[in-house]
This record gives structure tokens, sequence and C-alpha cells, in this order.
């Protein structure tokens, strides 16, 4: 726990996080990670190397899987490279939830201010239609 915790700050200064991940990368990662990992795959030569009293093997042996272990990591990287690019910001979520409001504010208003101006026209009917009765009544 604590390893990977030392490898945190590291992935976030990585070059190949901060740049959009292309389909030619991730390609790249999966044939390297082939590639170290062919070496490892006969597991009865890789056995019978690891009981030989030969430094050279265990060597290869170590050198294979240290191989395989960066292209993993590389292609780890590159996918956490992808799920950060589609995975918005706090800031950006907050941004497009003030535009969503402010859409909605700006809706909002238009439809009271259209409500206020039919308000002021039957306000001015009435008081019209007033007047007509009041001119009426003083006629009678």
């Amino acid at each position: 726990m604590a390893e990977r915790q030392q490898h945190e700050p590291q992935h976030a200064t990585d070059p190949q996080l901060q740049s959009p991940a292309s389909k030619e990368d991730m390609i790249s990662y999966v044939m390297a990670l082939e590639a170290a990992l062919l070496p490892c795959l006969p597991a009865r030569e890789l056995q019978a190397i690891d009981r030989s009293p030969h430094p050279s093997h265990q060597i290869d042996v170590e050198r294979h899987a240290r191989d395989f272990m960066e292209a993993a990591k590389k292609l780890q990287l590159y996918f956490i490279g992808l799920q950060r690019e589609d995975q918005p910001t706090r800031a950006e979520t907050l941004r497009k939830e003030i535009a969503m409001m402010e859409e909605e504010l700006k809706v909002k208003s238009e439809l009271i201010n259209k409500q206020e101006k039919l308000i002021q026209g039957w306000r001015t009917e009435l008081k019209d239609q007033l007047d007509k009765h009041n001119i009426e009544l003083e006629k009678v």
C-alpha cells in the first residue's frame, strides 16, 4: 500500500498522462507487452532455467520479467490516462452546472418578463374598461 502511494505522484507528472493518448500508443504498448511476454511463455524452459546453476539463465528470466512488467506498466498508464480524459475535473463539472443554471435563469427571466408584459397589458385594458364604466355611470 505504501509502495502504491509512493508511485502515485510519479504518475501525475508522467507525460503520457498529460497528453492525449492515441491509438498508436496503445498498440505500441500492447506490442511491447506481447514481446516481453513471449520469452516468458515456455514454462518448462523457465523451470529448467530456474533450476539451472548458470547465473546467466537467472538473469535472462529476470530481464524478461522486468521487460514484461515495464510494458504492463506503460499499458496501465495509458488506460489510466484514458480514464482521466473521460472523467471531467471538479472545476469542469462546476462550470457545466453553472452554465446550465445560467441558461435556466435566462429562460425563467424571459418567461417572467413575458408574464409581466401580459399583466401590464391586462392592467391597461382593465383600467380602460373601468374608465368607460365610470364615464357611463357619470352619464346616468
